[in-house]
């Protein structure tokens, strides 16, 4: 495997972990450990990355003019991977790319074809099965970008727009933004783009949000453009790379994966610790203030079915409860439902039921949770909770909001959060 003490190694996660014999995750926001229907082949919510048997990276060689042998050549060979830039209807431009035994290649698109190792489908907020989001006409590319990884020190990884397909081919159509690079190369941008946002600091407690860049099929990075799908491209900036580090976004229009390395999970909780803090809680034995009932989180096995002893919170106030039916107001909130009144201060606003995080390489620290976010309730740490309040997520074509991680839904309040004020056992 990838050297896993290494710092440029990653993990891809829209909500993903990784076992510490492997590299790097990615992980998909909204999932919270595991997909509706389970995690089943390549289509996960976690995507580990190791060291392939065989190198099948490719870097590019000959550039081809349209309408010459060679160009035919390149595009029908199925044993040759190539990138087609269509000019206009007369005239296109072949890039033939040869093997590369220094490098591993691993694709991430919409497409269940075999080139696709990471299978991914829209994210949409609050739906509760896969089949909430076929209604929606999927923004995702069915071969939306690939990651180059070093197979040697230090195994560095990078991202470039766009994957190849079953017959080892890019086409970037007439539509598609693309141009004649300064030394004669080609380059381009895909359709609604693949997006890069790489934290300051790290992900680490001290981490701040980065800026949100755009990655051309040749790796280079752009400003944003106008809108997500507009033909003319950003401006270039050459200062910044495509390479991946730990805690990089990277957003496919539809869904958003996070990048983690073995580093930098290391500094973040297992799943086992999660559990010990999820009994350590029910341990203390909270209580209803009200009901004077005993409250207690249900196992993670079970964490999006509703339980007897479920806390629940008041959001503008933190104070936690079990579940009751005092207190409703007949005003509601088109965003945020009923509003209700905390018996015990007097605040009115949101009553959701709480939820532990489960994805543990969201979590910025091994603290205990002490935090939740609004309006959905999912409960973790407080340096997690500020982080994700504070990172812009790209959504639909052309507006980022801040949203929480385990479940993509937009974050409202004035902070985005709220610390969790629990009552102990009076006896």
């Amino acid at each position: 495997p990838y050297d896993r003490h290494n710092s440029n190694n990653g993990i891809l996660s829209p909500c993903l972990s990784l076992s510490l014999c492997l590299s790097r995750s990615v992980s998909l926001f909204r999932y919270n450990g595991s997909l509706p229907n389970g995690d089943r082949g390549r289509r996960k919510s976690r995507f580990s990355l190791s060291k392939r048997p065989k190198a099948n990276g490719v870097k590019p060689s000959t550039v081809h003019a349209a309408c010459t042998a060679q160009a035919a050549k390149a595009i029908s060979n199925k044993d040759q991977h190539s990138i087609s830039y269509t000019l206009s209807r007369g005239q296109t431009v072949v890039v033939e790319y040869t093997h590369d035994n220094n490098t591993d290649m691993f694709q991430i698109g919409r497409s269940t074809e075999s080139p696709i190792d990471f299978v991914v489908t829209d994210t949409v907020a609050g739906s509760q099965s896969n089949s909430d989001t076929q209604s929606v006409q999927s923004t995702i590319s069915r071969f939306a970008c690939r990651v180059m990884c070093q197979r040697t020190p230090p195994y560095t990884a990078r991202i470039y727009a766009a994957g190849f397909d079953s017959s080892k081919n890019i086409f970037l159509g007439e539509k598609a933004a693309k141009w004649k690079t300064c030394d004669g190369q080609m380059d381009g941008l895909t359709t609604n783009g693949v997006l890069v946002m790489h934290p300051r600091h790290g992900f680490t407690e001290d981490s701040k949000p980065g800026v949100w860049r755009e990655i051309s099929v040749c790796g280079n990075v752009f400003t944003l453009r106008e809108t997500r799908s507009a033909q003319q491209r950003g401006k270039m900036v050459e200062a910044e790379s495509q390479e991946l580090v730990d805690g990089s976004l990277i957003d496919l229009c539809g869904a958003t994966l996070l990048w983690r390395t073995a580093e930098g999970l290391s500094r973040t909780p297992t799943i086992k610790h999660l559990e010990a803090l999820r009994q350590e809680i029910n341990a203390a034995r909270p209580q209803c203030p009200v009901g004077f009932n005993t409250l207690a989180f249900p196992s993670m096995r079970r964490k999006d079915t509703p339980d007897e002893k479920q806390p629940w919170v008041y959001l503008q106030c933190g104070h936690v409860h079990g579940y009751h039916n005092w207190g409703s107001h007949r005003d509601r909130d088109r965003e945020q439902g009923w509003s209700r009144e905390c018996p015990m201060c007097r605040a009115t606003g949101p009553y959701v039921p709480l939820w532990l995080g489960c994805e543990a390489s969201f979590y910025l620290d091994t603290a205990p949770p002490t935090h939740a976010f609004s309006p959905c309730g999912h409960v973790c740490s407080e340096k997690t909770a500020v982080f994700w309040s504070q990172i812009p997520l790209p959504h639909g074509t052309h507006t980022f909001h801040a949203s929480c991680p385990f479940c993509a839904q937009q974050l409202s309040g004035e902070q985005g959060y709220v610390r969790l004020i629990f009552q102990g056992p009076l006896d």
